[in-house]
């Protein structure tokens, strides 16, 4: 069995118990996913089924789109709406939206980011979050991720000292939303966080388009196993190159070939499908992955 499924992730469920499901429902234990999502969102997650597991890395390479609420006025220890209240900036005016918009633009493009306690970052071996329970202090690593847009999408709401907002990102690999809603707060002077999020694309994959643990469930119970997409939707950023038969037959005996690019990897495609992922050495292509 092998493919992409564009699975909906429901509240409540971490992305390692999505997975644990889908073994259980699939009857297969090779199967993983191509991005993690915090147990609160909801959501697109990616996937990868057989052969498709050798895919997740470019997966999760792909660009990822998200809508949301922040919400300005308090910020929380896992800068969500899950935890404890951390500090408090009662918004006690209308803000000007003129600044609010402004705020917003600042964040875009290449930005330094540092991620939350409660995350899965590891340092020294141990990931932030077994740091943050047992209240231990730790040098969190600061890392660079690509905002390529980032929008208010719905007027200002004021309720009980607080203001909120939906808004709309779209990013790359390693972005905490988390973080970018307690950096714009930081922007305007205000405690923040944020307080909604839903993945509405990743890896090509659309929300509406998505399909819950238990409708999947229901289509295996009758053998239809349509959810299953095709390896070629999981080369996510690749250049595609087409082969010619004698490409492909080097590449299939794992030799070099000359292909006409200046990518360090691209995906090799033969008669319309994923033969292999090329790395480039010096000037020619080596098989990394061959899937045919």
């Amino acid at each position: 069995m092998d493919g992409i499924i564009n699975l909906k992730k429901e509240a409540g469920m971490t992305s390692h118990d999505a997975v644990f499901k889908l073994r259980k429902i699939l009857q297969t234990k090779k199967i993983g996913h191509g991005g993690t999502l915090d147990p609160d969102v909801v959501g697109v997650l990616p996937i990868a089924v057989g052969k498709a597991t050798r895919l997740v890395e470019f997966m999760q390479d792909e660009g990822k789109i998200y809508e949301g609420e922040v919400t300005l006025g308090f910020s929380t220890t896992t800068e969500d709406a899950s935890g404890e209240v951390l500090a408090k900036t009662p918004v006690l005016a209308p803000l000007d939206a003129k600044l609010v918009d402004e705020a917003i633009a600042s964040l875009t493009g290449l930005i330094t980011q540092i991620p939350p306690m409660y995350s899965a970052v590891k340092v020294n071996g141990r990931k932030l979050y077994e740091y943050a329970r047992t209240g231990e202090a730790v040098e969190k690593p600061k890392r660079q991720v690509a905002i390529y847009s980032f929008e208010r999408t719905s007027p200002i709401f004021y309720e009980n000292q607080t203001a909120r907002f939906n808004f709309r990102v779209r990013c790359g690999k390693g972005t905490y939303i988390r973080t970018l809603a307690v950096d714009f707060g930081v922007k305007l002077g205000y405690a923040s966080h944020m307080s909604q999020l839903t993945r509405t694309s990743a890896a090509g994959m659309l929300l509406e388009e998505a399909l819950t643990l238990d409708e999947i469930a229901e289509q295996v119970t009758v053998g239809d196993f349509s959810f299953l997409q095709p390896l070629e939707l999981g080369i996510g950023d690749l250049v595609k190159i087409d082969l010619t038969k004698e490409q492909a037959e080097d590449v299939r005996f794992g030799r070099f070939i000359d292909v006409n690019s200046n990518e360090t990897q691209v995906a090799g495609f033969f008669q319309g499908k994923l033969l292999a992922i090329l790395e480039k050495r010096n000037k020619e292509y080596k098989p990394r992955k061959v899937f045919l």
